[in-house]
């Protein structure tokens, strides 16, 4: 089926929340079949994950209290695309801020949309290797521990439920494809 056949045109879009991080919106659409819907929406600046090897080929984390869970995660270095910045500099200040690396190479690896039924939130991943320690950053009240896996143990902390973070199980996929050779890092 041709794709024009899925497609919902936007008849009108009202603001209605303006928060600093979040912007939510309430559009009319009409559907494809004629009939006319309303589609609530969460507006999102983007954000970027990081996946930083580490010269003994550990992987870094991050353990941090997460406020809408009430609860500590297990993820990897990730955080939002400030306005006009680039999301290679996002991933660069993110790693530096949160961990204290920076990384010689950088990859652009792929995009994931972690929640489509209801935002435009776009996460960039990224490959950070060739680390050296610089001291960390963090932004004012961003309280974290700072921690290696290998990705063996990563993957059985999926497994376990110890890592239920969609960014972080998503770039776990793309580490486990990287470092199997499976799929190669692009030039």
């Amino acid at each position: 089926m041709d794709e024009t056949a899925f497609i919902e045109e936007t008849l009108g879009s009202e603001q209605v929340f303006d928060g600093r991080l979040l912007k939510v919106y309430s559009d009319r659409v009409r559907l494809p079949d004629g009939h006319e819907s309303v589609r609530e929406i969460i507006r999102h600046p983007g954000a970027v994950v990081v996946i930083a090897v580490l010269d003994n080929g550990k992987l870094l984390f991050e353990r941090q209290y997460r406020y809408p869970l009430r609860r500590v995660f297990l993820e990897m270095p990730a955080g939002k695309i400030d306005p006009g910045e680039h999301t290679l500099d996002t991933a660069r200040r993110e790693l530096r801020e949160e961990t204290g690396y920076k990384a010689k190479l950088w990859r652009q690896l792929g995009t994931i949309h972690p929640a489509i039924g209801y935002a435009d939130e776009r996460i960039e991943i990224y490959w950070a290797q060739g680390l050296t320690f610089v001291g960390a950053d963090p932004d004012h009240g961003e309280i974290l521990e700072v921690i290696e896996l290998s990705l063996a143990d990563a993957l059985l902390a999926v497994r376990d439920g110890e890592i239920t973070d969609g960014k972080t199980i998503s770039a776990l996929l793309w580490a486990e494809k990287t470092l199997s050779g499976e799929w190669p890092l692009p030039l």
